[in-house]
């Protein structure tokens, strides 16, 4: 209501002298509109993957205006691959780009002063067919396992790592391993050509709503090598020195990225909208899906629990990746988690 006043009294003015009332009237009332309304909002580029999910939390804080609540004006860079949106954080294309807290601290390790924001723990699992006969990570002994992300992919790692500790066999050895891109994999493993299945969760969650089962999540095999609770896969990251001079821009993405994360958590129509629009091509079981296993991911510990459990899986992939994966630093370097996390609500 005060902005509609606000409008009028300027429309009202246009092309007139104004006089000294008029001058003083028009000063009160930018006095009680709300912050961030009269000032131009902080432009903050953000590179994604151009069909990447992280789409869906951006365009939703586009549609919502969550951005511009809190002082910021996010514009979406798309990129082709992972590695692109890297390069242009590096060379300063953008300001904020989604990535690992493994990859943030090897950056720092080697001088890179990065940070990172949690943004979401949903991981990926072992995907078997619901006739497979295959109950446990003992039973894919000799099984044909596709898995996404490649040798060093931190899921991958992880469950070898409960393998070896829980049935002393190992997964990489023992199998036949298909490394591939997520949607062959995914397709094959609908076609019945692999036993078993690691890859993203989305391509999970979406096998899930065909009936295909969960065997074992790499949050299942985090916390069996120490971790007390979900641990962030990826977040949000941005140089040290762009949120040094930035401060009130950095938190108010933020603060935006909560915000939006509640709508996403608590509206079903949220998601209705989402796929109507088109930024999710999924409808039916997949959508619904999608939905529940992007909410359970949402980020929801204190961040000193969560930077304490990552600095231990940090220890466990160095032992099963060595330098190739973690590079210099044996332990997690400090400041990967951006040291201000804990004095936004």
């Amino acid at each position: 209501m005060i902005r509609q006043i606000y409008q009028h009294f300027v429309q009202s003015l246009s092309g007139r002298k104004l006089s000294g009332v008029c001058v003083s009237g028009l000063f009160a009332l930018t006095l009680m509109l709300p912050a961030g309304r009269v000032q131009a909002a902080e432009a903050v580029k953000v590179g994604v993957l151009k069909f990447g999910t992280v789409n869906w939390e951006l365009k939703s804080m586009k549609h919502g205006e969550f951005d511009k609540a809190n002082g910021v004006e996010v514009e979406i860079v798309p990129y082709a691959s992972g590695d692109a949106t890297r390069i242009a954080l590096q060379g300063g294309e953008v300001d904020v780009i989604v990535a690992d807290w493994l990859w943030v601290s090897r950056q720092r390790a080697s001088g890179q002063n990065l940070t990172f924001v949690p943004y979401s723990s949903s991981v990926g699992a072992v995907m078997v067919a619901p006739d497979s006969g295959i109950n446990s990570l003992a039973d894919l002994k000799g099984k044909k396992i596709g898995v996404a992300g490649g040798p060093l992919d931190k899921s991958w790692l992880l469950l070898q790592g409960m393998a070896k500790q829980q049935y002393n066999f190992d997964l990489k050895t023992e199998n036949e391993i298909a490394f591939g891109a997520p949607p062959l994999l995914a397709e094959k493993t609908r076609q019945g050509e692999l036993d078993a299945m690691l890859n993203f969760w989305h391509y999970c969650a979406r096998l899930e709503a065909d009936g295909f089962q969960r065997l074992v999540s790499a949050e299942d095999a985090a916390a069996a090598l120490g971790a007390s609770g979900p641990v962030s896969a990826i977040g949000y990251v941005f140089a040290d020195d762009w949120a040094a001079q930035n401060p009130e821009i950095a938190k108010g993405f933020v603060q935006a990225s909560r915000a939006t994360k509640q709508l996403l958590k608590t509206s079903d129509d949220e998601w209705t909208r989402l796929g109507s629009s088109g930024a999710i091509k999924d409808t039916g079981a997949a959508l619904t899906t999608l939905r529940d296993r992007f909410r359970e991911g949402i980020p929801h510990r204190p961040v000193a629990d969560e930077i304490a459990d990552a600095g231990k899986l940090y220890e466990v992939l160095g032992e099963l990746g060595g330098p190739k994966l973690v590079g210099k630093s044996p332990i997690m370097v400090e400041g990967t988690y951006w040291p201000l996390l804990q004095n936004i609500q």
